[in-house]
């Protein structure tokens, strides 16, 4: 971890300057955050989200995970018979109370507390297991001599099996075809112990190729994190330009951005107004059209009148002569001429125009009103009003100028801070001795494969020990066999057979000789390799070893976490071994992993330069005058009262509508020629009924020339005094609902605007702050997750417990497992050898039996 120290200290360089600076900050009081309005009229728009790209990532080659494959087997077995002998759980609470305990040295004196003999009770009664299994193993490598040495000066006494004679029993054949199939199996049972021995000692040799594989990707591992990492720093601080220049296109476009919503705030006020005055100048030329058709169709009405009435009454008298002639006082045509006689009143005209008051005086008022284009008045107004983002643009111009010089520093200041640490420069050192340790350590790999081949060949050398006991049985129970026959007596046997009762003795011999040995390796390696799987490897794998180093206070009362003391001096940051590797396992930043906002906080660094209070003062500053907009100049106000007052309200429009629902004649002119034409086919054929029908087409052609064109200049009347009609219906109030309407718009500009401009103001430079804020946010996101990233350190923490427990700690463990299981054979094998070995030997006497 000595590396890992020095990276971390070069890393955090000038970390507890930045770290008084901010409890400077915080002794003034300065707010973190501005206080929200207590109620907002109308929530700000969305900060359009910024793309900052991702930051250069390393690609780590570790992979620290490993499968043991076929030999996984049988490191399940001894971790399964290293659980029956130690089935207790990892006593952490245990081994912290006897560090805490002992951390000023191990005295024999102490050791005499009641507290410390608990705790040495506690410890051997999780030991039970092997220290009941290191004694039995004691046991036998004391018993096993002594026992070798007694059973050979009971056969020199010619006892225990020493006397070369053999009693002759029924059962011989069956005794000796038990030990020969006990000794064959105890046999098969040893060779699979040699077997799985041999298999864990080459399985060592094999993993050094995978243990310098390990060890060359976590030093490339390292060397690529370190040249990554000023790379990822230097592409961090350059997206601050992504930040500035979204910030700097605002700025530039602030008139349509800041003045284009201050207007559009405003303009449900402003623009309604100035729809109704635009609206009004339209009333107002279309009240001339009216008055000019009124006018027009009353004069054209007046002269029809007059003509229309002397055209009936010519008529009306010549028809009248008509009906005198001596013919219509013939008894059957008199009737006829009676009755058309009695209609002649209906020839005559039913509305007089002539005395209906003219409108030239409120025509004069009205044309006297247009003079004035009330329209270019309103489109003044409306163009001042559209000239808010230009107004804002002008007004805040040195604003702005002033900001784009303050944004530079700003970026000035982020790249000098970038570049105030000598990392480039720390970092190439540390790869430089990344590289010369790593040829370090390659110059080791000569000795380590002399000192592996050593090793292997050691072990090699104790197998063939239980190797040889094994030849010296297979040889004795083939010759044996093959030479055995049931014919010969015990003293006849043949040279064959004698042969192999004698390499079965050699066997029993060899075994005394190398049992002991093999047990007091296989003891040694046991009570070792046990203790380090139980208390190391398996609190390893589970991370219950980092819960131990993470105790508070563990090392000294007044420190309280071991690894930030270690790193940084000081032991209160709430940083711990654990922690530390699960976020260097899921790959985040180093910055992240080991808590350096406690040493540098990027937050404070950020307020202080990103958004620092000269920035925040200048925007906040930012102000908009809108007292030069005129929505509506004097003439255009004159102008409405003048059209108010221009005396359409007092024309008599009740006669005009009385005179328009009349008719233009009695009785319908063409309903008249109609029927006096029928009237006159009743007639007998001759001059009356021919003028009769004269008649008739007269009063058509009447009707045509006079009476049609003075019906449409009544429809036209009757529309234009409609349309007056409804135009003049409160026009006073209208016009003066228009200019409220307008002052009270003009009012909220030059007056009340302010909270309007405050309100837009205050989003705008939200806005602005946003995108800082994506920035800073970025930033945070990028330390904790992105930059530096602590993979390889969880790499290497992974590699030692490969290279430690499953490359090396399970291969004892199976090796002393096989060959203790050999050493536990051997005993049942010395028993059988020598009881077989009877059957075998040729003997010096036998029972002789005579008949």
């Amino acid at each position: 971890m000595l590396w890992t120290s020095w990276l971390v200290l070069l890393l955090c360089w000038g970390a507890t300057t930045s770290g008084e600076q901010q409890a400077e900050e915080e002794r003034d009081g300065t707010p973190v955050e501005a206080r929200a309005e207590p109620q907002r009229q109308r929530s700000p728009p969305p900060v359009e989200p910024l793309d900052f790209g991702f930051v250069p990532a390393a690609v780590y080659d570790t992979h620290a995970y490993f499968e043991p494959g076929p030999i996984g087997l049988l490191f399940h077995m001894v971790h399964a018979f290293l659980y029956v002998v130690q089935p207790n759980t990892f006593p952490k609470d245990l081994i912290i109370k006897v560090i805490q305990q002992n951390m000023g040295g191990i005295k024999i004196e102490e050791w005499r507390k009641p507290d410390n003999v608990v705790l040495l009770l506690q410890t051997i009664y999780y030991e039970a297991g092997f220290l009941i299994c290191a004694t039995i193993g004691i046991l036998f490598v004391v018993l096993v001599p002594i026992i070798a040495l007694c059973f050979c000066v009971c056969r020199c006494c010619d006892n225990c099996g020493g006397e070369m004679h053999q009693r002759q029993r029924k059962n011989v054949d069956c005794q000796r075809g038990f030990y020969t199939a006990l000794l064959f199996a105890t046999s098969i049972f040893m060779s699979l112990g040699v077997f799985i021995a041999y298999a864990a000692n080459h399985n060592v040799s094999a993993q050094i190729k995978n243990t310098r594989r390990l060890i060359n990707t976590n030093m490339r591992d390292l060397k690529t994190f370190a040249n990554n990492t000023p790379t990822q720093i230097e592409y961090m601080t350059a997206q601050y330009t992504t930040a500035k220049n979204k910030v700097l296109s605002d700025l530039d476009n602030i008139g349509p951005l800041l003045g284009g919503r201050i207007h559009s705030q405003l303009e449900r006020e402003v623009v309604p107004s100035l729809d109704n005055a635009l609206r009004m100048a339209g009333a107002m030329r279309e009240t001339k059209e009216a008055l000019e058709n009124v006018s027009s169709s009353l004069e054209v009405l007046q002269e029809g009148t007059a003509k229309l009435q002397a055209s009936l009454s010519g008529e009306r008298a010549s028809l009248s002569n008509t009906l005198s002639d001596p013919a219509c006082t013939n008894g059957a045509v008199s009737s006829t001429c009676n009755t058309i006689r009695s209609t002649l009143a209906q020839l005559g005209i039913n509305s007089d125009y002539s005395k209906l008051p003219d409108v030239n005086h409120a025509l004069a008022n009205v044309n006297t009103v247009l003079r004035t284009d009330l329209s270019n008045i309103v489109q003044k107004g409306y163009s001042s009003f559209n000239d808010t983002p230009q107004l804002v643009k002008e007004q805040t111009k040195n604003i702005v100028t002033g900001v784009k010089g303050m944004l530079d520093k700003i970026g000035t200041e982020i790249n000098g801070f970038s570049k105030m640490f000598p990392v480039e420069a720390s970092l190439a050192n540390f790869t430089i001795f990344l590289t010369q340790g790593q040829k370090d350590i390659e110059s080791f790999y000569p000795q380590i494969d002399q000192m592996d081949f050593y090793r292997w060949v050691g072990c090699v050398a104790v197998l063939c020990m239980v190797i040889l006991v094994l030849a010296f049985n297979t040889l004795g129970l083939l010759c044996g066999a093959c030479g055995y026959d049931e014919q010969a007596t015990p003293t006849t046997r043949g040279c064959l057979s004698n042969t192999g009762g004698n390499l079965l003795m050699a066997g029993v011999g060899f075994s005394f000789i190398s049992v002991w040995v093999l047990m007091a390796i296989v003891s040694t390696l046991f009570v070792i390799g046990g203790n380090v799987e139980k208390m190391v490897c398996e609190p390893l794998a589970n991370r219950q070893l980092f819960k131990i180093i993470d105790t508070p206070f563990l090392v000294h009362p007044t420190k309280k976490n071991f690894l930030p003391g270690m790193l940084f001096q000081n032991p209160n940051i709430d940083l711990t071994l654990g922690g530390m590797y699960r976020d260097c396992y899921k790959n985040n930043g180093l910055y992240h992993s080991l808590q350096l906002e406690t040493m540098f906080n990027i937050n404070s660094f950020l307020n202080r330069t990103v958004y620092n209070k000269d920035l925040t003062k200048v925007l906040e500053g930012v102000q908009v005058d809108l007292q030069d907009v005129t929505l509506l100049e004097q003439a255009g106000r004159d102008n409405l009262i003048n059209f108010a007052n221009s005396g359409i309200g007092h024309i008599n429009y009740e006669a005009y509508l009385t005179e328009l629902n009349k008719g233009v004649t009695i009785s319908d002119l063409l309903s008249f020629s109609t029927d006096l034409e029928a009237q006159a086919d009743q007639l007998p054929r001759g001059a009356l009924e021919n003028a009769l029908k004269g008649h008739a087409s007269s009063i058509r052609q009447i009707h045509r020339d006079q009476v049609v064109p003075m019906e449409q200049a009544m429809s036209t009347l009757s529309q234009s005094i409609k349309q007056l009609q409804r135009m003049s219906n409160d026009l006073t109030v209208k016009a003066t609902n228009i200019l409220s309407a307008i002052d009270a718009a003009e009012y909220l500009i030059t007056h009340n605007a302010s909270h309007v401009v405050k309100r837009e103001t205050k989003g705008y430079t939200e806005n602005l702050v946003g995108y800082f804020k994506q920035y800073t946010a970025w930033v945070k996101h990028s330390l904790s997750s992105e930059v530096a990233q602590c993979k390889p350190i969880s790499n290497i923490v992974d590699s030692i417990e490969i290279v430690g427990c499953s490359f090396i700690v399970d291969s004892v463990n199976t090796f002393w497992f096989g060959l203790g299981g050999c050493c536990v054979l051997l005993i049942p094998s010395i028993i059988v050898s020598v009881k077989l070995a009877k059957y075998y030997r040729r003997m010096d006497t036998e029972d002789v039996f005579e008949e």
